[in-house]
């Protein structure tokens, strides 16, 4: 099911469908965590050992341009990859560096109504992404 999904992704991007493609796909799917592109490099190469290095970088970033995957900055400056567009915000855990998503249509009504009442002057705001920063208390990861 997955597999047809990242095809039309892909299609619906202007972007053929490749084999590195679908493999950096499968990889941010596979990396449920928020990976860095050290992560999905390491993850690619392990499984499709064929595919460059240089590549899979490539692939990423043109898939950030495209829309396909959005890049999350952490309290500590790692840049790391999101694969779910659904409006949603994440809980960062500042001891283990664990990201989870949090989805929440209140607080995103919220936000909205916010914005659209508080104009900011020579600031047109295009998206609102919360990292709420904290720990999880009893949670394994």
């Amino acid at each position: 099911m997955k597999k047809e999904k990242h095809i039309i992704d892909l299609k619906n991007s202007d972007l053929k469908v490749t084999p590195q493609r679908m493999a950096v796909l499968e990889a941010l799917n596979s990396l449920k965590d928020h990976p860095t592109a050290d992560k999905i490099k390491e993850y690619v190469v392990k499984n499709h050992p064929n595919i460059a290095v240089g590549t899979i970088y490539k692939t990423l970033e043109t898939f950030v341009e495209k829309g396909l995957v959005k890049k999350v900055k952490t309290e500590k400056d790692v840049m790391r990859y999101d694969a779910i567009l659904e409006k949603h915000h994440h809980l960062y855990c500042e001891d283990t560096e664990h990201i989870e998503d949090f989805f929440d249509d209140k607080l995103n009504n919220m936000l909205e109504k916010y914005f659209k009442k508080k104009k900011i002057p020579n600031f047109k705001v295009k998206d609102i992404r919360l990292q709420i920063i904290g720990t999880f208390n009893n949670k394994k990861i």
